[in-house]
């Protein structure tokens, strides 16, 4: 039976039906050819162009952390822009927690910052916190709200004030000094990341991250650590946006370019952790200790990129995005061989 009649059914085609039928199939089996040779066509143009693909993983969970340093939202897909991922109007890191003269404020200063969810209803950013009433408040803030100049890493950036209803909920439940809440908007200036870390590219940028769009890291490289531990961390104690599974363990290590969906990530750095690791993602507790200790006494790195790393170890690498589009759970990892 050829395409079109596959299309519509051996039985249609038995049956001498009006001639609308006829064209209707033929039409349906010459998109369904043209697709096929289009789908074809952009494999072979993107192997011929960017290199062979290699299937190295699949993605298993994905994450964007609106307010940086609180909870992650789980999510099922994502769109990967130029500065992270985003699902909605929850962008990755485009709050933060500030104190009163700008600078930043993350899990490593207050822990309990991690206790805080994040989601998004009507148009509004939801907090919960134990003990705590929700808050609410608009994604697009009044331009009656002040902007304010604040500071990450020695680096300046701005972000529109959320409120004094948020700065005092944040404050409340911190209970150690005032906190405001501010919000990143696309009409102000980026961080470089090239700025924090001399081997991104200049058109690398981000809001409030550490330095970069897209953070990925293995199970398999969780489950390593997790066999050195006498008490076993999750993935939420190191806060990917992207989790892959059906790979080694720190097979991401040697990820340069990667396709993911219709997304192209360039490896960057890999990610010096810190005692934000050591933050229970269940309890607020700093432990100070655990898992950083273990990693450093495997994962350090080479001699040669100390002055990169100095004495952190690594655990999961940084992505800078080439070309944008939609991840989801499920989509397989390929890696561009040049």
């Amino acid at each position: 039976m050829s395409g079109a009649r596959a299309a519509l059914g051996g039985g249609l085609w038995a049956a001498a039906g009006p001639r609308w039928l006829w064209a209707a199939a033929a039409a349906a089996a010459l998109a369904a050819l043209l697709g096929a040779w289009r789908w074809g066509g952009g494999r072979r143009r993107r192997r011929a162009a960017g290199g062979r693909l290699q299937r190295v993983g699949t993605v298993s969970r994905l994450f964007v952390y609106p307010v940086k340093s609180c909870r992650g939202a789980e999510v099922p897909r994502a769109q990967v822009t130029p500065m992270g991922l985003r699902s909605g109007e929850l962008r990755d890191r485009f709050w933060l927690v500030t104190k009163e003269d700008g600078h930043m404020v993350t899990a490593r200063q207050e822990p309990r910052l991690v206790l805080v969810s994040v989601g998004c209803e009507d148009g509004c950013l939801t907090l919960n916190a134990p003990e705590m009433k929700q808050l609410r408040f608009p994604v697009s803030l009044s331009r009656k709200n002040p902007v304010r100049n604040c500071r990450l890493f020695g680096l300046d950036i701005q972000g529109r004030d959320c409120g004094d209803e948020a700065a005092q909920w944040i404050t409340t439940f911190l209970n150690t000094e005032p906190y405001r809440l501010v919000h990143f908007e696309p009409s102000m200036v980026p961080r470089k990341s090239k700025d924090i870390i001399n081997l991104f590219r200049t058109t690398d940028e981000v809001a409030y991250p550490d330095c970069s769009p897209v953070l990925i890291l293995t199970e398999a490289s969780l489950e390593d650590l997790n066999t050195r531990l006498e008490k076993k961390v999750k993935i939420e104690n190191f806060r990917p946006n992207i989790l892959v599974t059906d790979c080694r363990a720190y097979e991401e290590d040697s990820w340069e370019d990667i396709l993911i969906g219709d997304v192209e990530m360039k490896g960057t750095v890999s990610c010096a952790r810190c005692i934000l690791t050591t933050v229970n993602p269940d309890t607020g507790v700093l432990d100070r200790k655990e898992p950083l200790e273990t990693l450093k006494s495997y994962r350090l790195c080479d001699p040669s990129e100390r002055h990169i790393y100095k004495s952190s170890p690594l655990f999961g690498r940084y992505f800078a995005v080439d070309k944008t589009g939609t991840i989801q759970v499920g989509d397989p990892v390929y890696k561009i061989i040049q």
